[in-house]
């Protein structure tokens, strides 16, 4: 971990013009800067929190003492330090302080994410806290399950809606990002030709400059640049478009009108032809990358002529010491011939030597002039001479490289023994050796400037050639070099701001681009290469819809036009770019304007899947809510009318049952009476007889059961009455206890083990006479309806369970098979006849339970026992 210093200027500007809620700190957890969207959630002010440790600006809510909000987000901080990744906080709350009234906060839930952005060691340099305020989502969902409530409220129930049905929208959220100047423009000539007769599709800044004002775009090059006539371009661009075959040129004089005055300048450039291909494989045009290296090839063309003088010099001597060494053999042949000639011969030979003395002054004066002219050369430039490669020559031009150091008359490795550890002496050596030629660009080497110095980093480009003597042999070699080493630190300062600008932009998870005029990509960070399958890079040069694909191509097209025309945009789409892959995305489209022109536009997109799906969830919920609440509206007007018929009914039922038996109570009571006096009247050696005591008991059990069907009717009536009992709140135990004591004498009688277990629950609401009714039922029957094989044992017990308390009683009685369960609550059904009973206890307990919106479950196996569970509404 390290601790950064300080934040750049530009990408300070960056953030804190992206229009999400990001802020940076440094590793010690310092606040560097905010986005303005950040400033205003938080409502703070950038230049009261710049510099300040971040739990200082930000503390915890002291009312609220659980929700431990710094200690949460410090927890993710320090694992991103430690583990230098990125780190994603679950739904978090953080309530603000009001800025001026401290002991104010506002509550606020945040979905956080801390990114770290690291240097190429590896250390973190500082860290990205990027925040969404969820609190409006929060509080949706909270009226979403109010609703699902009501909804079950409704379902469960079926009573007439009483609170109208609050409407939950989940708005998307916000993320927009700004990012400013995400490119840098290529310090090379570059354009884009179109069609047949190269029309200027594109143009950068130094391609224009070739010709400054004239206009370019939409023009074909030999209108654009008539001047080109006769030169070999045109020739070189026909013959790429025709075959397709790329066409690389070096050092190539190029004429053209420069300031658009008439004259032509002449201008040497390296360039690249290469085709570009529609979508269908045919040829569509011509991409161009060009730089000029005219003061390159003037400098190489100096020397070179500068090398042809000297090598006319020295042929001249050569002939002239020929021509000598002739003259001389000559004389000596003619010696001992000539002798009367002596005289004159040695004034010939005088004059002779005379005219050789004026030679060689000529040619040493040649020579100093070749001398002064290699001195004051503007290039840089050295003569190395033998294979020890000794400074012969030190222009001083290349001495200023090396202003505190002493070349000339020393070796190369004796004067700049850095080099040793190089690869310079051993291409010295081969340029030596071979004649071969050897150019090099933005070499860099370690060496000293000043004598006792330490080494610094330069960088050469240069150039080696072989030197030749009068002979036409290698004595030496011949170096041309240039210090290049500030422009390419300068160059390195800009490819570092790339690389960090590209680093930050991959950290974050929007999708980041820059499309030019022509829809193509030109920049794209990583996130792309999640939903897109290639790799970022390998989008630049493609166009939107290669990319996007044609369907979601067509859902942009038009806001991509009103960008390129300058419109700044923010717009939500849906956007099915593969079948199995459709996105709803946020999108800005920020133009980039140059010189008053656009001539591209900045994207960024953000996912809003998640946030559009549960809106139209909550939309969808939100319509089947007001139609269910339409339905049950109806069938509660439908059950209101019935339930008036129901009461009609049962009032004129209770009047009928009471009416009949009323009224055949009487007549009952007349007939019992009447086969009384009969049967008193009869001599009582008839009425001994079988036949008519058979007679007599078929009738007294005829009137009995009369009589009990009267008084089964007569329950009916009061159980129907008693249900309309209002509830109050009961305790269980104390009504059970109740109960125990009216049936001590049956309990023991049937020497019953009775185990009662009612302690753990709650009160409930219900009437108390009713609740009675039900625990004497089920006790009294799992006591008359034992097993004479066994003691019986009888359980009570209860528990809660969702919003009911269940009853418990559990036998070891008779017990029941499945068809007896199934008839064990209607009116009359009896399942033993040994034992004396209505047939209507359990029929009006299950009334009772149903009435009060609880149910009654049982259990039962034959010979083994029964299980009955009342469930009692809270």
């Amino acid at each position: 971990m390290t601790k950064a210093a300080s934040l750049p200027l530009e990408i300070a500007q960056i953030f804190e013009a992206i229009p999400d809620a990001y802020l940076i700190l440094s590793p010690d957890l310092t606040i560097l800067t905010a986005s303005k969207a950040y400033l205003k959630v938080t409502d703070k002010e950038l230049e009261k929190i710049k510099g300040r440790y971040l739990f200082d600006v930000f503390p915890d809510n002291p009312t609220l003492a659980t929700t431990n909000a710094t200690s949460k987000l410090r927890q993710s901080l320090e694992w991103v330090l430690k583990h230098k990744q990125a780190h994603k906080m679950p739904l978090h709350r953080y309530d603000i302080q009001h800025p001026t009234i401290p002991d104010i906060y506002t509550e606020k839930y945040w979905r956080p994410s801390n990114i770290p952005v690291l240097d190429e060691d590896g250390n973190i340099t500082f860290i990205i806290h990027k925040v969404i305020d969820a609190t409006h989502t929060v509080l949706v969902k909270q009226r979403e399950k109010s609703l699902d409530q009501r909804l079950k409220q409704l379902t469960e129930v079926k009573t007439p809606a009483t609170e109208e049905i609050m409407a939950a929208r989940a708005e998307a959220e916000m993320e927009l990002m700004r990012l400013n100047n995400l490119l840098m423009q290529a310090p090379a000539m570059i354009c884009i030709f179109e069609g047949p007769q190269h029309v200027f599709k594109f143009v950068n800044p130094p391609y224009q400059k070739l010709v400054g004002d004239r206009p370019l775009l939409g023009k074909p090059i030999a209108e654009a640049m008539p001047e080109l006539e006769g030169q070999p371009i045109f020739g070189l661009l026909d013959n790429v478009y025709r075959t397709g075959e790329s066409v690389y040129a070096y050092e190539m004089l190029v004429q053209l009108d420069h300031a658009n005055s008439g004259e032509l300048g002449n201008k040497y450039y390296n360039f690249t032809y290469q085709a570009t291909y529609s979508l269908n494989g045919e040829i569509e045009g011509i991409m161009v990358f060009a730089y000029e290296v005219t003061p390159q090839v003037l400098a190489r063309q100096q020397l070179e002529d500068q090398r042809f003088s000297l090598q006319q010099l020295n042929e001249q001597l050569v002939i002239a010491n020929r021509e000598t060494q002739e003259a001389n053999e000559e004389l000596f042949q003619t010696q001992i011939a000539l002798q009367e000639l002596n005289q004159e011969l040695e004034k010939r030979v005088a004059d002779r030597t005379k005219e050789l003395q004026l030679s060689k002054a000529e040619t040493e004066t040649q020579r100093n002039l070749l001398h002064t002219i290699f001195l004051n050369a503007p290039t840089p430039f050295v003569i190395l001479e033998g294979p020890d490669h000794f400074f012969k020559l030190v222009n001083p031009s290349f001495q200023q490289i090396f202003p505190g150091r002493t070349l000339e008359n020393k070796s190369l490795l004796e004067a700049l023994p850095e080099l040793g550890n190089t690869p310079i002496p051993e291409i010295l050596d081969n340029v030596y050796r071979t004649g071969e030629h050897y150019e090099a660009r933005e070499f860099p080497l370690m060496l000293a400037r000043h004598q006792g110095d330490p080494p610094e980093e330069i960088f050469f480009t240069f150039t080696y050639q072989p030197h030749l003597n009068e002979h036409n042999a290698i004595d030496g070699v011949l170096v041309f070099v240039h210090d290049v080493t500030e422009g390419v630190r300068a160059r390195q300062v800009v490819e570092r701001s790339a690389e960090q600008l590209q680093l930050i932009t991959d950290a974050l998870p929007v999708l980041i681009s820059y499309l030019d005029k022509e829809e193509k990509y030109r920049f794209a960070n990583k996130a792309y290469e999640t939903w897109f399958p290639m790799k970022s890079k390998d989008l630049l040069g493609k166009t939107v819809c290669e990319v996007v694909g044609q369907e979601a191509y067509q859902q942009i097209k038009g806001y991509i036009d009103r960008a390129l025309s300058g419109e700044r945009l923010n717009f939500q789409s849906r956007m099915p770019y593969r079948k199995d892959f459709v996105k709803y995305i946020q999108t800005s489209y920020i133009p980039d304007f140059r010189d008053g022109d656009v001539v591209g536009f900045y994207t960024l997109v953000n996912d809003v899947t998640e946030q559009v799906e549960s809106r139209m969830k909550i939309e969808e919920r939100e319509r089947e809510a007001q139609a269910l609440t339409k339905k049950l509206a109806a069938t509660n007007e439908e059950l209101i009318i019935t339930n008036e018929q129901l009461v009609r009914t049962n009032i004129d039922l209770d009047n009928f049952i009471y009416t009949a038996s009323h009224d055949l109570k009487a007549p009952i009571n007349n007939i019992e009476g009447l086969v009384k006096i009969l049967t008193e009247s009869i001599p009582a050696e008839a009425a001994a007889s079988e036949e008519m005591v058979h007679v007599i008991s078929m009738i007294e059990d005829s009137i009995s059961r009369f009589k009990r069907t009267i008084e089964h009717l007569t329950e009916i009536t009061k159980l129907q009455k008693e249900n309309n009992q209002e509830a109050t709140v009961v305790e269980l135990a104390n009504v059970i206890n109740d109960v125990k004591l009216d049936l001590e004498p049956q309990v023991k009688a049937a020497n019953a083990k009775l185990s009662i277990n009612v302690e753990p629950c709650p009160a409930i609401h219900f009437s108390k006479k009713n609740l009675r009714s039900v625990v004497y039922n089920l006790l009294s029957n799992a006591i008359k309806y034992n097993s004479p094989n066994r003691t019986p044992e009888i359980h009570l017990s209860c528990y809660q369970k969702g919003p009911y308390v269940v009853l418990s009683v559990m036998d070891n009685g008779l017990g029941m098979s499945e068809l007896g369960r199934q008839k064990l609550f209607s009116m009359f059904g009896r399942l033993h006849d040994h034992v004396e009973g209505s047939g209507i206890g359990l029929y009006m307990v299950k009334k009772i339970v149903e009435n009060a919106d609880g149910h009654i479950e049982v259990e039962s196996e034959p010979n083994v026992g029964s299980t009955f569970k009342v469930y009692l509404k809270i």
